[in-house]
């Protein structure tokens, strides 16, 4: 050791400074290095939590018959062309963007660059809003029989029963604006506009073809046809629903004209009642969604919607079918479901429950022949001093047992399911996005229904099976 004659050790070094009182100078942090490479050994596997949900859904589409989606790709081995993304890889992606109540093409795809639960599904296979707005609407005749697969699978598993079904419906706001309704008249207007506008395009091309690029040549000549299209769509529903009317006017006339009236005086009160009646309003179709309706909402209010009815199993609350009108009214849709399950389950619920919006004792009578019984509420009579349980002279023999039963304790312990069973499907697909349909048309809108319908069963197979 080597030391000065004062006996202080390193000579020379500089003094250091007197350690600063706690609180004074500046803060020490630990700065962000964007800048510095460095070499990391992970895979995707690795990134997403073993419990998450993204794996639990794979396990759902893994378990999945899918050779009706792989019979249409074209690209085989042993012959040219780019292969496609794996069918199962964008199922998976749209059944989980469901589970987490998105529904947009555009953020799917956003969320597989920047998301790694979304990452971990694509496997490193690129996606595209294109290809995934495609998909989810391209394959409607093989998501109805997934749903109905996933509901078999319950019901082999035992957790699940066709003999109890509840039936309900929901009315979702479709895509089209109330001011896009125009009455007949209006539309032969903007179908001639249409053909117009496409016309002067065309001759707009041909007088100078380098004015615009092809690309604003091509997406201005696509509107204009779109546009064209739309108004068609929308003319031929408009004449439809005059030829009803005409149909329906005709019929009342017949009827009408059969009613001999007592005497003079009834037979000019008639007259004067028929000519006081409101005209019928000229029919109209929306130039956006020409199979969209205007129907009343739950909320009072009036606007274009379709609406979706979903059988539900009282027993694991999974949906067994699924069904899309653009009746705003659910009168006579109780059968029509009833013989929907028949059809693709090869049997019939025993029992049918719905609410009184449903009742048509036509479709009463019919399902008790093949053995079921429909469980609902009896309407309230106009005379409060008549019991509503009571038969009536003009009733079937179904529709005087329907009555009688509804007042029995044990039917009314049954019906009490439905709203824990139908209407929390509804509830819960609501919850999960199905407030309004970002597609247009009746083939389009049940197919989206029914990617709501394989989520819902998903996660009741997760509730039911998995755990």
């Amino acid at each position: 050791m080597v030391s000065d004659d004062e006996g202080r050790l390193f000579e020379g070094l500089p003094e250091q400074a007197a350690p600063a009182p706690a609180g004074d100078g500046r803060p020490r942090l630990r700065l962000a290095e964007r800048d510095q490479i460095a070499w990391r050994a992970v895979s995707l596997d690795g990134l997403l939590a073993d419990d998450h949900r993204a794996r639990l859904v794979w396990r759902f589409v893994a378990g999945l018959e899918l050779t009706a989606l792989h019979a249409t790709i074209k690209s085989v081995e042993g012959r040219p062309g780019h292969p496609p993304a794996d069918p199962r890889i964008m199922l998976a992606l749209w059944l989980f963007a469901t589970v987490e109540g998105i529904g947009s093409a555009r953020e799917i795809a956003r969320l597989c660059d920047e998301h790694i639960a979304f990452q971990w599904l694509c496997g490193g296979v690129s996606m595209n809003a294109k290809t995934l707005a495609d998909f989810r609407v391209y394959h409607g005749a093989v998501l109805e029989q997934l749903l109905v697969d996933s509901f078999t699978a319950l019901v082999r598993a035992g957790v699940a029963s066709l003999d109890r079904v509840a039936q309900d419906g929901v009315r979702v706001r479709a895509s089209a604006g109330a001011a896009s309704f125009r009455r007949h008249s209006t539309l032969q207007d903007c179908q001639r506009e249409a053909k117009k506008a496409v016309a002067d395009l065309r001759e707009q091309v041909n007088a100078d073809p380098g004015a615009v690029s092809r690309r604003q040549e091509a997406a201005r000549k696509r509107a204009a046809e779109d546009r064209e299209r739309r108004v068609r769509a929308a003319l031929a529903v408009t004449e439809q629903l005059h030829e009803r009317q005409q149909e329906q006017a005709r019929r009342e006339a017949e009827r009408a004209a059969k009613q001999v009236p007592q005497d003079a005086a009834q037979g000019k009160k008639d007259a004067e009642a028929a000519s006081k009646k409101p005209r019928v309003s000229e029919p109209r179709a929306s130039t956006t969604d020409a199979e969209a309706r205007v129907m009343k909402m739950a909320d009072g209010g009036f606007r274009p919607a379709y609406n979706v009815q979903f059988a539900t199993d009282t027993k694991s609350t999974a949906i067994a079918s699924v069904s899309v009108d653009n009746i705003g009214s659910d009168k006579g849709k109780m059968a029509p479901m009833n013989d929907a399950l028949a059809a693709q389950y090869g049997e019939r619920p025993r029992q049918h429950l719905v609410d009184g919006g449903f009742v048509k004792f036509d479709d009463i009578e019919a399902l008790a022949q093949n053995g079921v019984e429909v469980f609902a509420p009896v309407p309230k009579p106009r005379d409060e001093s008549r019991d509503r349980h009571a038969p009536q002279s003009d009733d079937g023999p179904a529709v005087a047992e329907w009555r009688q039963r509804m007042a029995e304790d044990a039917a009314k312990e049954i019906y009490k399911q439905r709203a824990a069973t139908a209407e929390c499907a509804n509830a819960q697909a609501r919850n999960r996005g199905l407030t309004e349909f970002v597609v247009r048309g009746l083939e389009k809108v049940k197919i989206v229904a029914l990617w709501y319908a394989l989520t819902h069963n998903m996660m009741c197979s997760w509730r039911l099976i998995e755990t």
